[in-house]
């Protein structure tokens, strides 16, 4: 899911003008269209897992049902077509369901990332994690993106640039949220083109050269 802000022309002013001279792509605003439909018709699980989650993790928990409605709903709107078989989809239910933590633990990150607590005795509140700091540009990260067009949230390209020093990017022409499980060969193509011999990312690590 893509973050960012538009290009500041205090904090970087060549990315601003480049943004605010470029025309849009098809991609983009094909994005734009796809963000607005799931901020409008999508977003209500993050709401609820956001400000009540305890509530909905009773039902996920009780009921194996409420479980697959839950989460099926986003295998189905989340991904771009992709062929669900009834073992995969029995197989992500069988992750939550018999997991140690049960299937409410998962819901609880939503309200974390927008509260804040009194945190290990301090008068400070704080916020663990937030969707602010994801946002914030992050120097001496180097940073890769991959952008794929059933992605819920699609933010210009020039706006997630804004989040570190990038190093490598993608846009595919197909894929959605769940990335990994339906196209696992553009994320090997994506880790090996940052990460491998002559990619942004070589040698990040001591010791090896990209193989």
């Amino acid at each position: 899911m893509d973050h960012g802000s538009p290009p500041s022309f205090i904090s970087n002013p060549l990315a601003a003008v480049q943004h605010a001279l470029t025309p849009y792509t098809a991609f983009e605003v094909a994005g734009q269209a796809r963000t607005k439909w799931f901020r409008e018709q999508g977003y209500g699980y993050g709401a609820e897992q956001s400000t009540k989650p305890h509530t909905l993790g009773f039902a996920l928990a009780d009921s194996p049902v409420a479980l697959l409605a839950w989460i099926y709903e986003k295998l189905h709107d989340w991904t771009d077509n992709y062929p669900w078989t009834e073992e995969e989809v029995c197989t992500w239910m069988s992750i939550y369901w018999f997991s140690t933590a049960g299937p409410a633990a998962n819901v609880r990150i939503y309200y974390e990332a927008i509260h804040t607590w009194d945190d290990s005795g301090t008068e400070t509140k704080v916020a663990r994690v937030s969707r602010e700091g994801l946002q914030r540009y992050i120097g001496g990260v180097k940073l890769g993106l991959s952008h794929s067009p059933k992605e819920l949230r699609l933010l210009p390209h020039a706006w997630t640039r804004t989040q570190g020093d990038v190093v490598y990017e993608k846009t595919w022409e197909t894929g959605g949220h769940f990335f990994a499980w339906e196209k696992p060969d553009h994320l090997v193509e994506d880790v090996r083109g940052m990460f491998g011999r002559g990619g942004g990312a070589q040698g990040c690590v001591a010791g090896k050269d990209g193989y």
